[in-house]
């Protein structure tokens, strides 16, 4: 099975790598010759490679599979390993040529073989240079023999520095200078670098740098280089040593003395009176050069130019573009490096250097070169008797490489003529083999620059088929997805192979399925009904095999809710979803993974998951990252992710610098602290000053969250610190250290006192009142001055470091006038305009007279006065203010709000009016007005009373409709606020049929009467009722209603209840037991006697329940038959209503609301009239009172 993950494996990925041996790794999808085996992993593991191991039995010739390099160095400290390790079967015996002859292994005490491989030891002891030289491995068995390249073996040396006395080097200021390393030839080459005697790193930069061979360049020498000595440094890789080289030592001759103010000069050379000169180049000298480099390594090419000022270096090509992707600029711009260098490479670079003076070329001509490379490396080669085969052995290199053919490790020429074999150049022809020429042919590809050496053999077999997979195998791949069944067997001659499915039809092969060369079947597109058993057939000449693979395909596993990308604060709760929809017949399991970490569980811990969620609880910063769900099954596996970023509030800002200071300004910088994922909006420069308030920390400015460098206005004689807080989406940070302290200098006041007032706050005083303004200077003090308006009188003042200054023993009400002005030790403010303040007020002495109303209606009414003199309102006018209250209603028994209400009126008219709204209809009110100023009212006027007339009433108390079977019942109640005498309703109505109204229709009603039955034409039509009072002003607010749907339902249950037989029955035993009840209470009354009326009133009855319609009870007593109060009882006994007809509007407890709106004995008074009336006149009205006038 090659489907995994999802993902497909190609079959041309999997055969691409050429053999090594005759049951390779991998085979080639289209051989050019007959190959008698074929095979695949079944591993899903080792999706992408072909493990196979052959059966024992069968013959190969060796193989090397391990060797060490062609240029081998070696530590002389170790022991010296050189690897050579072959199979094949037989296993490989093997021997060894150092510098082209027989290397006796076993005579040499220090020199062993492993076993069964052919890798040598050398212990380390004695000299390790005894044993350099070339080496080759030579591995046989009866089939032929492989040999290995020709390994150089070296030993690493580190040598010693030369010994040298260096003289200081003397040099100009602004001249060029090169020191040369010249390291010791060690292999390999050492690295170099420069320091000077105490162990520092020189500085390299555009003008002081290193080139390619270590040497140390300047384009031009200062005064301050003599400062230093320098000394080359060789790092020897294999042996971990450094070597230093005696330090070179400077002397600069300068026209100028030096001295460190020299460093900050923005014209160096034009201070130190060097002059400038035009660039020239010291490596690499004159105008041109050239350089060879081999096909896949690096190209190095350097220009280092001389010059004042230092030159700059720039690269081109001659004819192209510069690789962008393979080249780097390095060492200041002096070094181009080319990676992976191939022969489009070669040309013309160019580099050119400039300073101000001038610039200069210097053209370098690369030329590629190649050691051999494969073109056609050949393959082990497996054949049949009297089958045909080649070798090929193709290779290319510049200059062109040359083909030499060996056979089992000697050069073919020299080999034992065999006629089933011809050699043609780079190609070998075999036809006709026969069994026992098996070898193995070995392909050397050379130039000048390198060679390239390959073994290939020829095996000749003859063998029937074998299956070399499990059998029969149980594969499940996921639907849809392409899949390969493998049959990995092995013939020869290379058998046939042959599926089919379920032992059914002929050769899959076409249409869904492709089979290919080496056996294996491709189903284009795995579908359910693919699933089955299949069968592949391998034959040839000598027999037959075959071997079964069962396919089950199942539905693919799928994230069908994945989590999604989250932000959230610090310490709240994040959750990711994660549902997953597998085949049900394969486990799945469902993983989490942060920044593909697992993450791990447990019941204490921050991170909760179930079946479908991960949640976090308090995330913290360390919580952001990727996220991943993986549900995973044994076949295939989907994930998902999505990023978690925890957003927290700012770090504080760090490092506060004050700078630029002024005498009311200075620079704060600060560095910014980390965002945590929101960005800064704002920082808040807050300062404390340890004069007036020290220790307090308070807000100066806010400034954008793009700023780390502001400029703070200060005030003057202030000594501040300061501190930053940064804010972001999610709140302030902690605030950041403080700054260093700034003291500003003291100046006088420039700001005059704001807010200045005065007002009197007794009839006899005035305070005046202002705000502190800035110090500016020590000892601020105010100096208040103030006269009478409209005097010719000298400025009263007085000083105070107060805000208030009270002047007493003024009258009542009189305009000064004000100004203040700021002083301190440095001088005083400018004086401030003049304000106008008053002395206190007092209680106004007049009142105002006749009071009167006109033009009265039902809600307002015209006011008229006559007004107080100005002089007697003792202070500022504010208004004539009316009082007025509503005393009663003229409906008689209707309780009223007598709350007193007021109204102003600002008007300095000599006959002042005004209006009274909102006032309620049919109503007796009272007034009166008194005159006022900012601080008191003045006496009362004279107390008017008037009566409002009557208005439109307002709307029912209520509406209610009950509907029945094939009658609406309608209920109401006369409005809380009649606004005069009721004189009766209006109903309206019409027909409701979606949004479609019938025609209206009205029906008045009297006054007493608060109900109304209407029959309905049908159970099913609907009404809209729209119910009005009336007074003699016309018709008040109108109630509507709709009445309510017809439900079908609960009247079938009532309709068939009332007919079932059941019911029917009961009714009839209920019936009869009351009869039998009544016949006993009449026989048992009969034979007691008789007694009085009254006495037969007086007796307890049946606490029957008389229920009004309404929810209300009646329990009657013997005060039923009282005359209601106000009621006149006629000579016969009956009850007749009052003529007074606002008693319907009485305050009894008849025909009131309780708290939730239901209406309580709403008939009360109407229905115990009217049964007063009946019991008054028959007492048999009733069942009891007919048992007694039969008693």
């Amino acid at each position: 099975l090659t489907s995994f993950n999802n993902r497909e494996i190609q079959p041309d990925q999997r055969l691409s790598a050429p053999p090594q041996l005759p049951f390779s790794d991998c085979i080639p999808k289209t051989p050019s010759f007959a190959f008698p085996f074929s095979f695949f992993s079944f591993s899903l593991i080792f999706a992408f490679h072909c493990l196979f191991v052959p059966p024992s039995t069968v013959k190969q010739p060796p193989t090397i599979v391990k060797q060490s390099l062609k240029d081998y160095i070696v530590d002389p400290r170790d022991n010296i390993i050189i690897e050579c390790e072959a199979k094949g079967t037989p296993v490989p015996t093997f021997q060894w040529r150092r510098n082209g002859k027989f290397f006796n292994v076993g005579k040499d005490p220090r020199v062993t073989m492993r076993s069964r491989s052919g890798t040598l030891e050398i212990r380390s002891s004695g000299k390790p240079e005894d044993y350099e030289g070339e080496y080759q491995c030579f591995a046989s068995n009866d089939f032929g023999t492989a040999i290995s390249n020709k390994i150089l073996l070296r030993v690493s040396k580190s040598p010693l520095w030369p010994k040298e006395v260096l003289e200081p080097v003397v040099v100009r200021e602004g001249e060029s200078l090169v020191l040369p390393c010249n390291p010791p030839p060690g292999l390999p080459p050492p690295e170099t670098f420069w320091m000077d005697s105490s162990i520092m790193p020189i500085i390299q930069d555009k003008r002081v740098s290193m080139g390619l061979k270590g040497d140390l360049f300047f384009s031009n020498v200062l005064a301050r280089d003599a400062n230093t000595d320098y000394s080359c440094n060789a790092r020897f890789e294999f042996t971990h040593t450094i070597q230093q080289k005696n330090p070179f030592t400077l002397k600069v001759l300068t026209k100028e003395p030096y001295n460190d103010t020299f460093l900050n000069s923005t014209d160096l050379y034009g201070a130190r009176n060097v002059p400038e000169t035009q660039p020239t180049f010291l490596s690499p000298k004159g105008l041109s050069s050239s350089k060879i480099v081999l096909r896949g390594e690096q190209l190095l090419l350097e220009c280092i130019a001389a010059g004042v000022p230092s030159p700059n270096i720039d690269w081109i090509k001659k004819g192209a573009d510069l690789p962008s992707k393979k080249v780097k600029i390095e060492n200041f711009g002096k070094t181009l490096r080319l990676l992976n260098v191939s022969e489009e490479d070669s040309g013309d670079y160019v580099c050119m250097a400039s300073n101000k003076i001038g610039s200069i070329r210097h053209s370098i001509e690369v030329q590629v070169k190649a050691a051999p490379y494969w073109l056609d490396k050949p393959t082990n080669l497996v054949l049949a008797p009297d089958e045909n085969g080649r070798l090929v052995c193709r290779a290319r290199g510049n200059p062109k490489p040359t083909i030499q053919w060996l056979v089992n490790g000697e050069p073919i020429e020299s080999s034992l003529p065999n006629p089933n074999r011809q050699v043609l150049g780079d190609t070998i022809l075999f036809h006709s083999v026969q069994i026992g020429s098996s070898a193995v042919h070995q392909c050397n590809a050379s130039n000048e620059h390198g060679y390239l050496l390959a073994n290939a053999f020829v095996n000749i077999l003859d063998m029937a088929p074998r299956m070399l997979g499990p059998k029969n195998q149980l594969i499940k791949v996921i639907e849809n997805n392409r899949t390969f069944l493998d049959c990995p067997f092995f013939g020869s001659p290379f058998p046939l192979l042959r599926w089919f499915k379920n032992g059914l039809g002929s050769g899959l092969d076409g249409g869904q399925y492709k089979l290919y060369h080496n056996g294996t079947l491709e189903i284009k597109q795995a579908r359910p009904e693919d699933q089955g058993t299949y069968t592949c057939v391998a034959s040839n000449i000598l027999g037959k095999m075959e071997n079964q693979v069962r396919l089950e395909v199942k539905e693919p596993t799928r994230i069908v809710r994945a989590p999604e990308h989250v932000t959230q604060a610090k310490g709240t709760t994040v959750r990711f979803d994660c549902r997953v929809k597998h085949d049900p017949s394969l486990p799945a399991t469902v993983t989490w993974l942060k920044d593909d970490k697992p993450l791990s569980f447990n019941w204490i811990g921050r991170f909760r998951k179930d079946d479908e969620t991960l949640t976090i609880y308090n995330v913290n910063p360390e919580d952001a990252g990727t996220y991943t769900c993986t549900a995973k099954t044994e076949i295939d596996e989907n994930s998902a992710s999505a990023r978690l970023t925890v957003t927290g509030r700012p770090d504080p800002p760090q490092d506060l610098e004050l700078s630029d200071p002024s005498a009311r300004s200075v620079r704060l910088t600060w560095v910014p602290g980390n965002e945590n994922n929101s960005p800064v909006t704002h920082f808040l420069v807050q300062f404390e000053e340890d004069r007036w308030e020290p220790g307090k920390w308070q807000n100066l400015s806010i400034f954008d969250g793009n700023l780390n460098s502001v400029n703070l206005q200060l005030s003057p004689f202030v000594n501040y610190q300061f501190r930053v807080i940064a804010i972001n989406a999610v709140g302030q940070s902690q605030p950041s250290l403080p700054s260093a302290r700034y003291q500003t200098s003291g100046a006088s006041p420039d700001v005059v006192p704001s807010g200045l007032k005065g007002w009197g706050s007794k009839k006899n005083n005035m305070e005046i009142t202002w705000q502190n303004t800035e110090r500016n200077g020590p000892n601020l003090r105010y100096m208040v001055s103030w006269r009478r308006k409209d005097t010719e009188e000298e400025w009263n003042n007085t000083t105070t470091t107060r805000t208030k200054h009270i002047i007493h023993n003024t009258d009542t009400y009189v305009p000064y006038e004000i100004k203040i002005k700021a002083i301190n030790d440095f001088g005083h403010s400018p004086e401030s305009n003049i304000v106008i303040g008053y002395s206190g007020e007092d209680k106004p002495s007049a009142a105002p007279t006749e009071l009167r109303v006109s033009k009265i209606n039902s809600t307002k009414v015209n006011v008229h006065w006559v007004p107080v003199d100005p002089s007697t309102v003792n202070g500022e006018f504010k208004e004539y203010k009316l009082y007025y209250w509503r005393e009663a209603s003229l409906i008689k028994g209707l309780k009223v709000n007598k709350t007193k209400l007021h109204k102003g009126f600002f008007t300095m008219a000599e006959q002042p009016s005004g209006i009274l709204t909102e006032l309620f209809p049919y109503s007796k009110y009272k007034m009166y007005m008194v005159v006022a100023n900012r601080e008191y009212e003045g006496p009362q006027s004279n107390t008017v009373e008037f009566y409002t007339k009557e208005g439109e009433p307002g709307a029912p108390k209520y509406f209610r409709i009950q509907r029945h079977t094939d009658v609406v019942h309608l209920k109401w109640d006369k409005p809380l606020e009649p606004n005069g005498v009721l004189i009766g309703y209006t109903l309206q109505y019409h027909t409701v049929n979606g949004t479609q109204a019938g025609e209206r229709k009205v029906q008045s009603f009297p006054a007493n009467v608060t109900e109304y039955i209407m029959n309905l034409p049908n159970r099913f039509t609907r009404f809209k009722f729209y119910l009005a009072a009336r007074t003699q002003v016309g018709a008040g607010e109108v109630y509507a209603v709709e009445s309510p749907h017809f439900t079908n339902e609960a009247y079938k249950e009532q309709e068939d209840i009332a007919t079932q037989g059941w019911f029917i029955g009961l009714m009839c035993a209920i019936a009869l037991l009351v009869l039998i009840l009544l016949i006993v209470c009449f026989i048992k009354r009969s034979r007691g006697g008789k007694y009085a009326v009254r006495d037969k009133k007086d007796l307890p009855l049946d606490p029957v329940d008389h229920k009004d319609q309404d929810g209300s009870f009646d329990y009657h007593s013997d005060e039923d038959n009282k005359p209601l109060q106000g009621s006149q009882t006629s000579l016969d006994g009956n009850v007749k209503e009052s003529d007074d007809s606002l008693v319907d509007y009485g305050e009894g407890g008849d025909g009131q609301f309780n708290e939730d709106g239901s209406f309580i004995g709403q008939y009360t008074v109407k229905k115990d009239k009217e049964e007063t009336e009946g019991n008054e006149s028959s007492e048999a009205t009733s069942p009891v009172n007919a048992i007694y006038s039969l008693a």
